[in-house]
């Protein structure tokens, strides 16, 4: 029998769908739910520890008590301001040890993984679990990007991962050439519904994701769902290309389906914006 697996979940439809396929595979598991990100449905009929950014201690307790070594984690979370964590004594000494370390995403989020690991437990990426769930290179769909299209990818490319080695975000929107706007704290969905009221005459824009160079893979891969692809339709998008290999794609069935529905195009590229 597979080793149990410690669910960290955050928001959107990945931790039940490793929910589901741990129950398919037989696998044992124990849940910690992330206060005001993870779905209620996500601990609907499950044993479950419900907690905050800044309980940290909470949860590993729980963890060893359940007999967990192996963590994964799971799901949309933006990040807190330090001020509003309200940390428990282990998040608290923590931040102490690591001071100024905890500015900045990535800083934080390699912090986070090496304290929780001392005390016994290893980190270990969704896609390696599921493997199906990474995005692979070329055209999705029915729908294929433009020459216009290919060159705003191209573009968009090059600018979101000048702005991930500043580990300033993942994503970025342009529209013939121009850049609408660029992913910080407040997320991509936000960045879309900001882009809304920036776009230009003539054909849509598109949404580009790309991995920072520096990200820590096993904990903070781009994410897309079938709400990412409604939401760039409302905002007068075209397509999404993300990088392939490094982004997870919710329910890809339901993803593509939807981009075709609505006459959108998706897809992975390499790192040059290469399809």
């Amino acid at each position: 029998m597979a080793e149990k697996l410690g669910i960290i979940a955050g928001g959107g439809a990945l931790p039940k769908q490793l929910i589901n396929h741990c129950r398919k595979e037989g696998r044992p598991y124990a849940l910690v739910c992330l206060n005001n990100f993870a779905l209620p449905e996500t601990a609907e009929g499950e044993e479950c520890l419900w907690c905050r950014m800044g309980e940290a201690g909470k949860a590993i307790s729980y963890f060893k008590k359940k007999d967990v070594r192996q963590l994964v984690m799971i799901g949309g979370v933006r990040r807190p301001a330090l001020l509003q964590l309200r940390p428990d004594w282990w998040t608290t000494k923590f931040l102490i040890k690591i001071g100024f370390k905890a500015f900045g995403d990535d800083n934080l989020l390699s912090a986070v993984i090496k304290g929780v690991e001392a005390e016994g437990f290893q980190f270990v990426g969704i896609h390696e679990i599921m493997t199906d769930l990474l995005a692979d290179e070329g055209v999705w769909g029915k729908v294929e990007p433009d020459d216009l299209a290919s060159a705003d990818i191209k573009q968009g490319v090059r600018v979101a991962l000048g702005l991930g080695a500043l580990d300033v975000g993942q994503s970025v929107i342009v529209q013939q050439g121009i850049v609408l706007g660029v992913e910080a704290v407040e997320g991509t969905d936000a960045l879309i519904k900001r882009c809304k009221d920036l776009k230009r005459e003539g054909v849509g824009g598109v949404l580009v994701k790309m991995k920072k160079p520096q990200q820590e893979k096993r904990v903070d891969l781009p994410t897309i769902g079938v709400q990412t692809i409604v939401n760039a339709h409302e905002a007068g998008l075209r397509g999404i290309a993300v990088q392939a290999g490094n982004t997870l794609v919710a329910d890809r069935q339901a993803v593509v389906k939807k981009a075709d529905e609505l006459g959108m195009f998706i897809v992975g590229v390499k790192s040059d914006g290469a399809k």
